[in-house]
């Protein structure tokens, strides 16, 4: 069975490699044709995943109508993954199965609802969980969550998009899976910011064990399981984000708080997500402090040491 992939990113093609080791055949969308050429000609996307040799069951393309197959990955940014679906009315029908971590800024939707929201004959799933694209692509174990509400989908996905590396665990709790990735990016920031301005080791921590609070509050009250945060989804992934230099979420916030310019070519999905969650929270009346402290940094509203030293003097209350 042929797996589709959209977006030739790293992460995207990074899974279209570690499903092509499994013998699988794939095809691996790319918005620009010097990424297909290079995919082509030189089996590397040069681009993204230096010195990773792509498969040559790896078959790139530029065309959206290409991607026949049954089972589609949408690997593009999130706040690009509903312009990608409007152009893309071939993919009507298919199990769609989101690898990006956000929530929309115009929307307030998690992606597997924008899948739902443009293309209603679709099987939306969500695969998740602590990943960096270079591991996954040199073969490293990484172990990452499915979720789909379907569960007969789910089960097929799991074995469907089964590889040497990957372990993949399913449920059929997408909401939670969605906000577990989507809020700790928000979290990732803050420990960056808190790591750059030299607040020491356990700032962080603190930031990361109250930031995992604030991802509970809001995920509990739209309907997530507890289980699901505490996996890999969830704990798993803000784990891996907040402690390290790997993670662009992280490098962003570290800049911040560094108070140096950061590359604007470089994607961060924590930084429209923060926006979007504080919106959410406002109207849930949820309280996200760290949350709201990290659009007051994207906003020059407060600087790292000011935005710490508010959080401390909140009042004293029960963990």
């Amino acid at each position: 069975m042929t797996i589709g992939v959209v977006g030739a990113g790293a992460f995207g093609t990074s899974l279209a490699i570690s499903i092509a080791r499994s013998g699988a055949p794939v095809v691996l969308w790319a918005r620009d044709e010097a990424t297909v050429k290079s995919i082509q000609e030189t089996r590397t996307n040069a681009a993204r995943l230096p010195n990773i040799q792509i498969p040559e069951n790896v078959v790139a393309t530029s065309d959206l109508s290409d991607l026949t197959d049954d089972v589609v990955l949408l690997s593009v940014p999130m706040q690009r993954l509903r312009e990608v679906l409007n152009n893309a009315p071939s993919l009507q029908g298919k199990t769609l199965v989101a690898c990006c971590k956000g929530i929309e800024l115009t929307t307030g939707l998690g992606p597997v609802a924008v899948i739902s929201d443009c293309m209603p004959s679709a099987t939306p799933a969500i695969l998740t969980g602590p990943s960096f694209a270079s591991d996954i692509a040199k073969g490293l174990p990484t172990a990452l969550t499915l979720a789909c509400s379907d569960a007969q989908a789910g089960l097929a996905l799991q074995q469907q998009l089964r590889a040497p590396n990957l372990r993949i665990y399913r449920t059929t709790d997408t909401i939670g899976a969605e906000l577990g990735g989507a809020l700790k990016n928000v979290i990732a920031i803050a420990c960056g910011a808190s790591d750059g301005a030299g607040l020491g080791d356990s700032a962080r921590a603190s930031v990361m064990t109250r930031g995992f609070a604030e991802i509970n509050r809001m995920a509990l009250k739209l309907g997530a399981l507890p289980d699901t945060l505490a996996g890999l989804s969830g704990f798993g992934d803000l784990t891996l984000t907040c402690t390290s230099d790997q993670s662009r979420n992280y490098q962003f916030g570290h800049a911040l708080g560094r108070e140096v310019p950061f590359d604007v070519a470089i994607t961060v999905e924590g930084a429209a997500t923060a926006r979007a969650t504080l919106e959410k929270a406002r109207k849930l009346n949820i309280e996200m402090p760290i949350t709201e402290s990290v659009v007051a940094l994207l906003d020059q509203k407060l600087k790292v040491r000011e935005a710490m030293t508010q959080l401390l003097a909140r009042p004293a209350k029960e963990e």
